[in-house]
């Protein structure tokens, strides 16, 4: 995989190099990185941050999974709300507003706490644990699966997409909820994004073996209490599915720049904006 993380690395730094010393009103240059769970792009935005930090430029890097809410947070949504919003990763189950104040405070001088989220134990870390970065930063690396994305059509929701839906959402409303958070202040967040960047899996279907592999890495790591087995992960991922196919269907025609990847994570083709191939 190495390879393949450092050939997008080098796509994305070719296609914003004329914009990394020279953005406009000399605020950090955002860039946005979608692509579904496994996709390689936490790995793509260390590699990213170290060839720019050897340049010279100040880099933060921050993950839409570092901004969600605790599990205690979830819990009262799941009570409140559905219970499908105790599991996180959605819309609706991140603190959007720490999201937007994080990006505007790596414009002004001072020192940033960047969140960090403890998959392992399914909680927010401790402010203790936090990275501190010095700002104002050149260039932001902001990634997550859901990264830019748009809400769906209110009529796209009527039909159950997956056996999660059907068997607990009969009724729709934990997903017309999600939609209509997507709708609200996230899109707020992404707005701030200067350049946006898809790595679009084939389909779906390689998903779960792309999560599957993120979580048994997991596992090998460390023995949390929300570290998953396969068949638990199986339905996490379904929680997932609905916007990914959206995202898969609508960004490539607005997204800056879209690589296309195969089963193994290797490009395909790589696309800007334009059409042009990079």
């Amino acid at each position: 995989m190495t390879a393949q993380i450092s050939e997008a690395a080098r796509l994305i730094d070719a296609a914003v190099q004329s914009r990394l010393h020279r953005h406009e009103n000399g605020k950090p240059l955002l860039i946005g990185l979608c692509g579904s769970q496994g996709s390689g792009k936490s790995t793509v935005c260390k590699e990213l941050a170290t060839k720019w930090s050897d340049q010279g430029l100040r880099v933060a890097v921050l993950s839409l999974d570092d901004l969600y809410l605790t599990r205690d947070e979830r819990e009262r949504l799941a009570r409140d709300v559905h219970p499908l919003l105790a599991t996180r990763g959605v819309p609706g189950t991140h603190d959007v507003s720490l999201g937007i104040k994080t990006l505007h405070a790596l414009s002004e001088p001072g020192r940033v706490k960047l969140p960090r989220f403890d998959k392992a134990n399914d909680d927010r870390s401790p402010e203790t644990c936090w990275d501190v970065v010095e700002a104002p930063v050149d260039v932001i690396l902001f990634e997550g699966w859901c990264v830019g994305a748009r809400p769906e059509r209110s009529a796209a929701l009527s039909k159950p997409i997956n056996s999660l839906e059907a068997s607990e959402d009969a009724e729709g409303r934990w997903r017309k909820y999600v939609n209509d958070e997507l709708a609200g202040e996230y899109q707020t967040l992404f707005a701030l994004i200067d350049f946006l960047v898809l790595l679009a899996a084939p389909d779906f279907d390689v998903v779960l073996k792309w999560r599957t592999q993120q979580e048994r890495e997991l596992r090998m790591q460390r023995q949390g209490s929300a570290v998953m087995d396969d068949l638990a992960l199986a339905r996490f991922v379904q929680h997932y599915e609905r916007l990914t196919r959206h995202i898969l269907n609508e960004m490539p025609a607005r997204a800056n720049l879209v690589m296309r990847l195969d089963e193994d994570r290797r490009i395909l083709s790589a696309q800007g904006r334009e059409g042009k191939s990079i």
